[in-house]
Protein backbone atom coordinates (compact mmCIF):
# COMPACT_ATOMS: atom_id res chain seq x y z
CA UNK A 1 0.00 0.00 0.00
CA UNK A 2 1.81 3.44 -0.53
CA UNK A 3 1.46 5.68 1.52
CA UNK A 4 -0.65 8.51 2.63
CA UNK A 5 -0.32 12.02 0.86
CA UNK A 6 0.48 14.90 2.83
CA UNK A 7 -2.52 16.46 2.45
CA UNK A 8 -4.55 13.49 3.63
CA UNK A 9 -2.27 13.22 6.70
CA UNK A 10 -3.02 17.69 7.18
CA UNK A 11 -6.86 16.94 6.64
CA UNK A 12 -7.25 13.62 8.99
CA UNK A 13 -5.04 15.93 11.64
CA UNK A 14 -7.06 19.35 11.74
CA UNK A 15 -10.43 17.02 11.66
CA UNK A 16 -9.07 15.90 15.10
CA UNK A 17 -8.05 19.85 16.25
CA UNK A 18 -11.47 20.24 15.38
CA UNK A 19 -12.72 17.60 17.41
CA UNK A 20 -11.05 18.13 20.16
CA UNK A 21 -12.03 22.10 20.32
CA UNK A 22 -15.46 21.54 19.72
CA UNK A 23 -15.28 18.59 23.00
CA UNK A 24 -14.05 21.02 24.76
CA UNK A 25 -16.40 24.01 23.98
CA UNK A 26 -19.19 21.80 25.47
CA UNK A 27 -17.65 21.04 28.66
CA UNK A 28 -16.95 24.72 29.63
CA UNK A 29 -20.61 24.79 28.61
CA UNK A 30 -21.59 22.18 31.40
CA UNK A 31 -22.90 19.65 29.26
CA UNK A 32 -21.60 16.13 30.56
CA UNK A 33 -18.81 14.57 28.06
CA UNK A 34 -20.08 11.96 26.22
CA UNK A 35 -17.46 8.83 25.77
CA UNK A 36 -19.36 6.69 23.75
CA UNK A 37 -20.26 9.53 21.41
CA UNK A 38 -16.41 10.36 21.01
CA UNK A 39 -15.89 6.82 20.59
CA UNK A 40 -18.27 6.32 18.28
CA UNK A 41 -16.57 9.06 16.21
CA UNK A 42 -12.86 7.49 16.14
CA UNK A 43 -15.02 4.48 14.76
CA UNK A 44 -16.18 5.74 12.06
CA UNK A 45 -13.28 8.35 11.22
CA UNK A 46 -11.18 5.15 11.25
CA UNK A 47 -13.62 3.42 8.76
CA UNK A 48 -13.15 6.79 6.71
CA UNK A 49 -9.65 6.49 6.76
CA UNK A 50 -9.79 2.76 6.19
CA UNK A 51 -12.00 3.35 2.85
CA UNK A 52 -9.71 6.52 1.60
CA UNK A 53 -6.69 4.35 1.47
CA UNK A 54 -8.90 1.27 -0.25
CA UNK A 55 -9.67 3.29 -2.55
CA UNK A 56 -5.96 4.92 -3.17
CA UNK A 57 -4.14 1.40 -3.16
CA UNK A 58 -6.69 0.22 -6.25
CA UNK A 59 -6.36 3.35 -8.15
CA UNK A 60 -10.09 4.38 -8.25
CA UNK A 61 -10.65 7.77 -10.08
CA UNK A 62 -9.88 10.95 -7.72
CA UNK A 63 -12.05 14.10 -7.42
CA UNK A 64 -10.29 17.13 -6.15
CA UNK A 65 -12.47 19.19 -3.07
CA UNK A 66 -11.63 23.03 -1.95
CA UNK A 67 -9.57 21.74 1.16
CA UNK A 68 -6.65 20.56 -1.15
CA UNK A 69 -7.68 16.56 -0.35
CA UNK A 70 -8.11 13.67 -2.94
CA UNK A 71 -11.12 12.21 -2.21
CA UNK A 72 -11.87 8.45 -4.15
CA UNK A 73 -15.08 8.77 -5.76
CA UNK A 74 -15.64 5.39 -4.22
CA UNK A 75 -14.83 6.36 -1.14
CA UNK A 76 -17.34 9.14 -1.10
CA UNK A 77 -20.29 6.76 -2.26
CA UNK A 78 -19.36 4.35 0.93
CA UNK A 79 -19.05 8.07 3.04
CA UNK A 80 -22.79 8.83 1.73
CA UNK A 81 -23.98 4.96 2.77
CA UNK A 82 -22.65 5.21 6.20
CA UNK A 83 -24.11 8.23 6.86
CA UNK A 84 -27.47 7.47 5.44
CA UNK A 85 -27.35 3.75 7.11
CA UNK A 86 -28.88 5.21 10.45
CA UNK A 87 -31.73 7.62 8.44
CA UNK A 88 -32.61 4.53 6.76
CA UNK A 89 -32.60 2.08 9.69
CA UNK A 90 -34.87 4.82 11.33
CA UNK A 91 -36.95 5.10 8.50
CA UNK A 92 -37.65 1.25 8.29
CA UNK A 93 -38.48 1.26 12.19
CA UNK A 94 -40.85 4.48 11.93
CA UNK A 95 -42.83 2.28 9.15
CA UNK A 96 -42.66 -1.16 10.83
CA UNK A 97 -44.37 0.66 14.00
CA UNK A 98 -46.76 2.45 11.76
CA UNK A 99 -48.10 -0.58 9.94
CA UNK A 100 -48.36 -2.42 13.36
CA UNK A 101 -50.47 0.10 14.81
CA UNK A 102 -53.09 0.21 12.00
CA UNK A 103 -53.41 -3.18 12.10
CA UNK A 104 -54.10 -3.36 15.81
CA UNK A 105 -56.52 -0.30 15.03
CA UNK A 106 -58.54 -2.18 12.24
CA UNK A 107 -58.11 -5.52 14.96
CA UNK A 108 -59.98 -3.49 17.35
CA UNK A 109 -62.70 -2.55 14.98
CA UNK A 110 -61.24 0.50 13.35
CA UNK A 111 -59.40 3.45 13.57
CA UNK A 112 -60.94 6.29 14.86
CA UNK A 113 -63.96 7.67 13.70
CA UNK A 114 -64.86 4.81 11.52
CA UNK A 115 -67.18 1.84 11.76
CA UNK A 116 -65.91 -1.60 11.37
CA UNK A 117 -66.99 -3.45 8.80
CA UNK A 118 -70.26 -5.91 9.61
CA UNK A 119 -69.63 -9.37 9.78
CA UNK A 120 -71.20 -11.55 7.07
CA UNK A 121 -74.26 -13.40 8.58
CA UNK A 122 -73.88 -16.97 8.93
CA UNK A 123 -76.16 -19.28 6.75
CA UNK A 124 -79.55 -20.69 8.31
CA UNK A 125 -79.35 -24.34 8.89
CA UNK A 126 -80.86 -26.29 6.22
CA UNK A 127 -84.53 -27.30 7.35
CA UNK A 128 -84.80 -30.93 6.42
CA UNK A 129 -81.20 -31.04 8.66
CA UNK A 130 -82.70 -29.73 11.54
CA UNK A 131 -85.10 -31.83 11.60
CA UNK A 132 -83.25 -34.81 10.88
CA UNK A 133 -81.23 -34.21 14.04
CA UNK A 134 -84.51 -33.79 16.07
CA UNK A 135 -85.54 -37.19 14.18
CA UNK A 136 -82.42 -38.86 16.09
CA UNK A 137 -82.85 -37.11 19.55
CA UNK A 138 -86.08 -38.72 19.40
CA UNK A 139 -85.10 -42.16 18.46
CA UNK A 140 -82.58 -41.90 21.03
CA UNK A 141 -85.12 -41.15 24.22
CA UNK A 142 -87.52 -43.55 22.65
CA UNK A 143 -85.34 -46.17 22.93
CA UNK A 144 -84.46 -45.08 26.49
CA UNK A 145 -87.70 -44.52 27.56
CA UNK A 146 -88.54 -48.46 25.96
CA UNK A 147 -85.43 -49.35 27.90
CA UNK A 148 -86.85 -48.45 31.43
CA UNK A 149 -90.69 -49.86 30.94
CA UNK A 150 -89.06 -53.48 29.88
CA UNK A 151 -86.88 -53.69 32.12
CA UNK A 152 -89.21 -54.63 35.92
CA UNK A 153 -86.09 -53.33 38.30
CA UNK A 154 -85.50 -50.05 36.64
CA UNK A 155 -89.81 -49.92 37.18
CA UNK A 156 -88.91 -51.09 40.80
CA UNK A 157 -86.43 -48.68 41.25
CA UNK A 158 -87.89 -45.45 40.19
CA UNK A 159 -91.61 -46.45 40.45
CA UNK A 160 -92.89 -42.81 40.03
CA UNK A 161 -91.46 -42.71 36.36
CA UNK A 162 -94.26 -45.46 35.74
CA UNK A 163 -96.96 -43.46 37.64
CA UNK A 164 -99.04 -41.06 35.71
CA UNK A 165 -100.70 -39.42 38.73
CA UNK A 166 -96.92 -37.77 39.29
CA UNK A 167 -97.48 -34.39 37.75
CA UNK A 168 -93.73 -34.38 35.96
CA UNK A 169 -94.53 -38.14 34.54
CA UNK A 170 -97.70 -36.68 33.02
CA UNK A 171 -96.18 -34.53 31.62
CA UNK A 172 -93.44 -36.33 30.17
CA UNK A 173 -96.74 -38.78 28.50
CA UNK A 174 -98.32 -36.17 26.58
CA UNK A 175 -95.04 -34.52 25.10
CA UNK A 176 -94.03 -38.15 24.20
CA UNK A 177 -97.34 -38.71 22.73
CA UNK A 178 -96.94 -35.27 21.02
CA UNK A 179 -93.95 -36.22 19.38
CA UNK A 180 -95.06 -40.14 18.51
CA UNK A 181 -97.80 -38.40 16.60
CA UNK A 182 -95.65 -36.08 14.79
CA UNK A 183 -92.96 -38.37 13.54
CA UNK A 184 -92.94 -39.11 10.30
CA UNK A 185 -89.86 -41.83 8.40
CA UNK A 186 -89.01 -39.01 5.76
CA UNK A 187 -88.64 -35.27 5.73
CA UNK A 188 -92.36 -34.00 5.48
CA UNK A 189 -93.49 -30.24 4.86
CA UNK A 190 -91.73 -28.00 6.13
CA UNK A 191 -94.66 -26.54 8.82
CA UNK A 192 -95.37 -30.01 9.58
CA UNK A 193 -91.38 -30.66 10.17
CA UNK A 194 -91.19 -27.36 12.71
CA UNK A 195 -93.97 -28.35 14.80
CA UNK A 196 -92.15 -32.29 15.42
CA UNK A 197 -88.99 -30.72 16.28
CA UNK A 198 -90.98 -28.23 18.77
CA UNK A 199 -92.65 -31.14 20.10
CA UNK A 200 -88.63 -33.09 20.41
CA UNK A 201 -87.94 -30.35 22.61
CA UNK A 202 -90.67 -30.37 24.65
CA UNK A 203 -90.74 -33.89 25.18
CA UNK A 204 -86.76 -33.93 25.74
CA UNK A 205 -87.34 -31.10 28.67
CA UNK A 206 -90.24 -33.05 30.11
CA UNK A 207 -88.35 -36.25 30.40
CA UNK A 208 -85.35 -35.09 31.95
CA UNK A 209 -88.08 -33.25 34.54
CA UNK A 210 -89.72 -37.04 34.94
CA UNK A 211 -86.67 -38.69 36.33
CA UNK A 212 -85.38 -36.06 38.00
CA UNK A 213 -88.17 -36.06 39.94
CA UNK A 214 -88.53 -39.40 40.17
CA UNK A 215 -84.86 -39.84 41.52
CA UNK A 216 -85.65 -37.52 44.61
CA UNK A 217 -89.34 -39.34 45.32
CA UNK A 218 -88.17 -42.81 44.90
CA UNK A 219 -91.07 -44.32 46.76
CA UNK A 220 -91.73 -41.77 48.89
CA UNK A 221 -95.37 -41.94 47.69
CA UNK A 222 -96.18 -45.29 49.53
CA UNK A 223 -96.44 -46.14 52.80
CA UNK A 224 -94.07 -47.86 55.26
CA UNK A 225 -95.66 -51.04 54.62
CA UNK A 226 -96.20 -50.87 50.69
CA UNK A 227 -92.30 -49.74 50.35
CA UNK A 228 -91.80 -53.26 52.45
CA UNK A 229 -93.84 -55.23 49.62
CA UNK A 230 -91.73 -53.16 47.07
CA UNK A 231 -88.15 -53.80 48.58
CA UNK A 232 -89.13 -57.59 48.56
CA UNK A 233 -90.14 -57.77 45.44
CA UNK A 234 -87.15 -56.15 44.36
CA UNK A 235 -84.18 -58.16 46.29
CA UNK A 236 -86.36 -61.29 44.66
CA UNK A 237 -86.35 -60.45 41.65
CA UNK A 238 -82.22 -59.74 41.88
CA UNK A 239 -82.43 -63.22 43.13
CA UNK A 240 -83.93 -64.35 39.77
CA UNK A 241 -81.06 -62.93 38.00
CA UNK A 242 -78.20 -63.91 39.92
CA UNK A 243 -78.86 -67.51 41.54
CA UNK A 244 -77.33 -70.27 40.45
CA UNK A 245 -79.82 -73.09 41.59
CA UNK A 246 -82.83 -72.74 39.19
CA UNK A 247 -85.32 -73.96 41.56
CA UNK A 248 -84.10 -71.28 43.50
CA UNK A 249 -84.70 -68.87 40.54
CA UNK A 250 -88.27 -70.07 40.31
CA UNK A 251 -89.55 -70.04 43.81
CA UNK A 252 -87.80 -66.18 44.01
CA UNK A 253 -89.79 -65.24 40.82
CA UNK A 254 -93.21 -66.68 42.01
CA UNK A 255 -92.78 -65.12 45.61
CA UNK A 256 -92.03 -61.87 43.33
CA UNK A 257 -95.41 -61.68 41.59
CA UNK A 258 -97.48 -62.48 44.87
CA UNK A 259 -96.03 -59.43 46.28
CA UNK A 260 -96.27 -56.70 43.31
CA UNK A 261 -100.05 -58.61 43.04
CA UNK A 262 -100.71 -57.12 46.41
CA UNK A 263 -98.75 -53.84 46.10
CA UNK A 264 -100.74 -53.26 43.20
CA UNK A 265 -103.99 -54.33 45.25
CA UNK A 266 -103.58 -52.45 48.28
CA UNK A 267 -102.05 -49.06 45.83
CA UNK A 268 -103.29 -49.17 42.40
CA UNK A 269 -99.86 -48.80 41.45
CA UNK A 270 -98.79 -51.42 38.66
CA UNK A 271 -96.00 -52.35 36.41
CA UNK A 272 -95.77 -50.51 32.98
CA UNK A 273 -97.24 -53.21 30.08
CA UNK A 274 -93.62 -53.93 28.94
CA UNK A 275 -92.41 -55.27 32.14
CA UNK A 276 -95.35 -57.09 33.50
CA UNK A 277 -95.21 -58.64 30.13
CA UNK A 278 -91.54 -59.87 30.31
CA UNK A 279 -92.51 -60.70 33.94
CA UNK A 280 -95.60 -62.87 32.64
CA UNK A 281 -93.52 -64.61 30.29
CA UNK A 282 -90.26 -65.53 32.74
CA UNK A 283 -93.07 -66.60 34.86
CA UNK A 284 -94.53 -69.01 32.40
CA UNK A 285 -91.27 -70.70 31.69
CA UNK A 286 -90.85 -71.29 35.19
CA UNK A 287 -94.24 -72.79 35.29
CA UNK A 288 -93.56 -74.95 31.95
CA UNK A 289 -90.29 -76.40 33.68
CA UNK A 290 -92.30 -76.85 36.84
Amino acid sequence: MPPFPPAYAAAFADGRRLREEAHRRRRVAGRPYDHRHHARGRVVFALVAVLVALTIASDGGVLLIGGGMLIGLATIAWILVLLASPMLVVAGIVIAVTKSQRRSRLRRGGAAGTAPLPARPAAPPRPDLVWAHARRRFDALRSAYAAYECDPMAVLRLPALADVAVPSTARFVDAFAEAVALATERYPARAFAQRFIEAVEREERAWAAAVGAAERSRDARFSPAERDLLEQARRLLEIVGSSEYEQERHTALRQALRKLRDLERRTGWQLPSPAALALEQRARGVLAAS
